[in-house]
Formats: C-alpha cells, sequence, structure tokens
C-alpha cells in the first residue's frame, strides 16, 4: 500500500512538473486578469459613452422589479431594490457581460490568429531548410536525402 502511495506522489510530481501544466497555470492566471482589464474596459470606458449616446442610460442599472403579492414597487436604481429586498432581472448587467464575452473572444480570435501566422512561417521555414536537404528521386518521387545514391522507397540507383 505504502509503495503504491510512493509511485502514485512521484507520478504526481512528475506529472506537475511537465512544462505544460505550468504553462496550462500561467494561461489562466493571464487569463483572470485579461477578463479584469476587459470588464473594466466595457464597464468604464465603452459603456458609459454608450450609454451617454442612447440617452443618458446606464446599462448596469437597467433592471426589472418581479411582483410580489400582485404589486410591482418601483425604486429609484438597482442598488436600493436590492437594498430592499427585491427580486430583480438584471438584464443590463447581462448586456454589460455579453459585450465583455464578444471583447475576449475577438481578442482571443486575434490572438489565436497570429499564433497560427506565426506556426505557418516557422513551418514554411523548416520545410526550406527540409527541401535543400533533399532531392526527388526521378523513379518513385519520393523525398529522399541529397546525398542518396540509392531510393530508400523504389531502391533505383540514383
Amino acid at each position: 500500500m505504502i509503495g503504491k502511495l510512493k509511485s502514485l506522489g512521484n507520478e504526481f510530481k512528475t506529472f506537475a512538473i511537465r512544462g505544460s501544466v505550468i504553462d496550462m497555470a500561467v494561461g489562466i492566471v493571464i487569463g483572470a486578469a485579461f477578463t479584469k482589464i476587459v470588464n473594466s474596459f466595457v464597464a468604464d470606458i465603452l459603456m458609459p459613452p454608450l450609454g451617454w449616446i442612447m440617452g443618458k442610460v446606464d446599462f448596469s442599472n437597467l433592471y426589472l422589479t418581479l411582483p410580489v403579492n400582485g404589486k410591482i414597487i418601483t425604486y429609484p436604481s438597482l442598488e436600493a431594490a436590492k437594498t430592499a429586498g427585491a427580486v430583480t432581472i438584471n438584464y443590463g448587467l447581462f448586456i454589460n457581460t455579453c459585450i465583455s464575452f464578444a471583447i475576449t473572444a475577438f481578442a482571443v480570435f486575434l490572438l489565436i490568429k497570429s499564433i497560427n501566422k506565426l506556426r505557418c512561417t516557422v513551418a514554411k521555414q523548416e520545410t526550406t531548410e527540409e527541401d535543400a536537404q533533399n532531392k526527388t528521386c526521378p523513379f518513385c518521387f519520393s523525398s529522399i536525402d541529397i546525398r542518396a545514391k540509392k531510393c530508400p522507397f523504389c531502391t533505383s540507383d540514383l
């Protein structure tokens, strides 16, 4: 039993030290920080002018109060409704969250697009270097080392 626990401990240590796990952890931390930046951008920079253009509307303060005993009580703000214990549907906060998601998704799209472009460039360079070290067999058209005297695929003399 103790031997199995030691083996499990060593296996976990190997897993935790592996580069991909550490990279994933760093990505999660950076992602959380990026989410805070995007949320601040939406709430503090994007939404105020948008609300002003739409007639001084504060999206974070848009809500519906659900009726209690058949009566709908109106409150001057969402904060006042929450303080009074009213049940509200906060659709303005939902709009802010959707806009934050759209901005985050677009930023991730741009990041992935640039990474894929970089990968393509690196792959093309590797292919070019490989092509410089290879030649094509005139009989089977396989790619072979430039120093080869005989094709390893069709065994033809070159």
